[in-house]
């Protein structure tokens, strides 16, 4: 919860909603949450969620408009990644153990169009961008990341 406050735009960061403890708590029995840790603290961790978990966060029902994605496709983030470990290749390991873990499902996720450190992030990941949106002003863009089992062994 700290470095999600950490990451809120009044602090300077770049999340764009903000998840009740409650619903982190919910989220963690049902789909797979990354969470990375350094000496014991938490440095980053990466939300995934059914959309139906979503159904209040404004953002996302926004996002799910633009782009809906499979029946079953789970929406991805937030991620986050405390600011002194950025860089360092901690996002990309994130999603490579949510693969692992969930190896054949979409996962559908927006960025603001104007974070270029994760849009970069994302597309180095093979994220595809699939639409964009305009929510309270800002421009996002979706992403989809879909890896068939045909592609396993590509």
């Amino acid at each position: 919860m700290a470095l999600q406050e950490e990451n809120q735009p009044e602090h300077g960061g770049t999340l764009s909603a903000s998840f009740p403890q409650t619903l982190f708590a919910a989220i963690m029995h049902e789909t797979p949450v990354i969470v990375a840790r350094l000496s014991g603290r938490v440095i980053g961790y990466l939300v995934t969620s059914t959309k139906k978990m979503n159904a209040e966060i404004s953002i996302i029902n926004a996002m799910l408009t633009a782009y809906s994605g499979a029946t079953d496709s789970y929406v991805y983030g937030p991620i986050c990644v405390k600011e002194k470990e950025r860089g360092k290749g901690l996002a990309q390991a994130m999603f490579t153990e949510l693969q692992r873990l969930e190896p054949f499902r979409e996962y559908v996720l927006f960025i603001r169009s104007d974070n270029t450190a994760s849009l970069r992030a994302h597309m180095k990941m093979g994220m595809s961008e699939v639409a964009s949106f305009v929510f309270c002003g800002n421009n996002y863009v979706v992403f989809s990341f879909f890896r068939s089992a045909d592609e396993t062994d590509l």
